[in-house]
């Protein structure tokens, strides 16, 4: 497929444009004038259930939206983030304090509550206290104590997963995806507020999933852990392809928490999370990079073979955005390579050129597997922030 020259990608303009024609497939049929915001829709951008709500893109719409303001100034974006921050604290929360998984015309469908979905409830009040909300620090506060009281381990160092909506009964299962965002959100909360709690804590996950428990994988994160936090090789073996939980390595984590680590790296220089960055970075990459029709696949099994061979949307974003730090962090050109090659095929493959915003799954050779660019959950939040990390903003 033609497309621009390589060197385009890192171009601020491209990216500045890029950022806008996805912005511009939202708007403005992502808005609901009953609360919060459509979620799912098919590559035309017709939404194919009006109805549903899930809590990981209600809040990851606030973000978006709260991030677009703060760096373009329409005040259509603010009330958007404004709506949206509104809509997770009236229609998701509940009495006792969590937030909501799955609403339905508002009522609970999935009343599980999920570390992962908090995270990012604490992610867009993050984003949205930058930009002047005035209700958002209470509810950053609230959720990190809400998170510290039920799913917070200390003598684990790392979060819990997941209880029943009484609140009393928490699941045995550990997982590195809650944590990893939980990682994500509190060094969101630092820049915010200049609270070192939140720094501190995001040291302790990175230290404690980067280095402790990838000892027991061959320095790689695993995803899955039982309640004692040993890795549990077995969980959804037969499910690799699991949207959530997937069995095996996933190179679309090892890129974010190399991204994270680099983060952190900017706040408290130390060597050592550029390595491991490097080093969690370089094994994705060698084992998930397919050779044969290029792209980086969703899941590598423990032996090296690909074991979920889709390319999804938020793995190249995630992917070229770990390569851009790590290109600024070392000066070693291969990064600023792999950048290249991982946008060219996201361009030529994973991006609508008709109608805007990124597919989110194709099958191994670049073909489609369905017509549902974004179904819940999916907001464009992983390409948006990867060109906005890009840009250094």
């Amino acid at each position: 497929m033609s497309g621009p020259t390589d060197t385009i990608f890192e171009q601020r303009e491209f990216l500045k444009n890029h950022i806008q024609s996805t912005l511009a497939f939202y708007d403005p049929r992502v808005f609901s004038e009953d609360g919060g915001f459509f979620g799912c829709f098919l590559d035309d951008g017709t939404c194919f259930n009006p109805h549903i709500r899930q809590l990981v893109g209600s809040a990851r719409y606030a973000v978006n939206y709260a991030t677009a303001y703060r760096l373009y100034g329409d005040p259509k974006h603010f009330e958007w983030a404004k709506w949206g921050l509104d809509f997770l604290n009236t229609a998701h929360k509940q009495p006792n304090g969590h937030y909501a998984w799955l609403l339905e015309d508002g009522a609970i469908i999935d009343s599980r509550v999920m570390a992962y979905g908090h995270a990012f409830v604490l992610l867009a009040a993050a984003a949205c206290h930058r930009v002047g909300i005035s209700t958002a620090l209470q509810i950053l506060n609230d959720t990190y104590d809400f998170m510290e009281t039920y799913f917070w381990d200390p003598s684990a160092g790392a979060y819990s997963d997941e209880r029943d909506d009484t609140l009393q009964d928490l699941s045995p299962y550990r997982g590195q995806n809650a944590n990893m965002h939980m990682c994500e959100a509190l060094l969101a909360g630092w820049e915010a507020t200049a609270d070192v709690r939140f720094l501190d804590r995001a040291e302790q996950l990175a230290e404690r999933f980067a280095f402790d428990l990838a000892a027991q994988s061959g320095g790689q994160i695993w995803e899955h852990y039982d309640n004692n936090w040993k890795a549990d090789l077995a969980f959804n073996i037969d499910f690799p392809n699991h949207r959530y939980k997937p069995w095996g390595f996933q190179p679309g984590h090892q890129f974010e928490w190399s991204k994270l680590l680099l983060i952190l790296h900017g706040e408290r220089p130390d060597k050592k999370w550029v390595l491991k960055a490097q080093d969690l970075y370089n094994n994705a990459m060698e084992t998930g990079w397919d050779e044969e029709f290029g792209g980086i696949v969703y899941g590598v099994a423990p032996d090296g073979k690909f074991c979920a061979s889709e390319k999804y949307f938020w793995v190249h974003a995630e992917g070229f955005a770990a390569a851009w730090r790590l290109y600024n962090a070392t000066n070693d050109q291969r990064y600023l390579l792999d950048y290249r090659r991982i946008w060219q095929w996201s361009w030529d493959y994973l991006i609508d050129h008709t109608h805007g915003a990124w597919f989110r799954v194709r099958n191994r050779d670049g073909s489609p597997i369905d017509n549902k660019k974004s179904p819940l959950g999916k907001t464009d939040y992983h390409t948006m922030g990867a060109c906005w990390d890009v840009l250094g903003v």
